[in-house]
């Protein structure tokens, strides 16, 4: 098998987008998270046109075989950003063969064409996620932190 080619996506790219929510579905045995409520094409586009929205996918003989999605977070402090790591996931089958290491160099290279200071992202500490937590500890250094989750109440319409 050759190996797969890492593509940012852009504008016209939702389908693509689509086939790494399903990429993602598979990775991470979570269907109703990434499948179950499809955006519209609308939304879709909206988001690939965002200048702070990244999507990186591995391709192999024209499927998507794994991805980024990424933000870039413009700092008030310092004319600089960061890039947050939100999701990444190789499907099982193209596993082991170096593609997350692949899309996080190409996401570097991003970062580093942006000015970006830092890529950071989080890892459970469960037994699921002991391969990312490897991954990452080749690529960067751990740091002890807390991740806390604010819920957001139901959108309220203004009278």
């Amino acid at each position: 098998m050759a190996e797969p080619e890492i593509r940012l996506l852009g504008n016209g790219d939702h389908a693509l987008l689509e086939a790494l929510a399903t990429a993602f579905a598979e990775a991470f045995d979570d269907q109703p998270n990434y499948t179950g409520r499809r955006p519209r094409v609308e939304y879709l586009t909206r988001l690939l046109g965002d200048p702070t929205f990244i999507a990186l996918v591995a391709l192999a003989e024209g499927t998507v075989v794994g991805g980024i999605i990424a933000y870039e977070l413009r700092k008030f402090e310092q004319e600089r950003s960061e890039i947050y790591l939100y999701d990444l996931a190789v499907v099982e089958r193209w596993r082991r063969r170096r593609v997350a290491t692949r899309l996080i160099e190409a996401l570097k290279a991003l970062a580093a064409d942006r000015g970006a200071w830092v890529i950071f992202v989080q890892a459970d500490t469960t037994a699921d996620d002991q391969p990312a937590i490897a991954l990452y500890s080749r690529l960067g250094e751990a740091e002890e932190v807390l991740h806390f989750d604010i819920p957001v109440p139901a959108r309220r319409l203004i009278s």
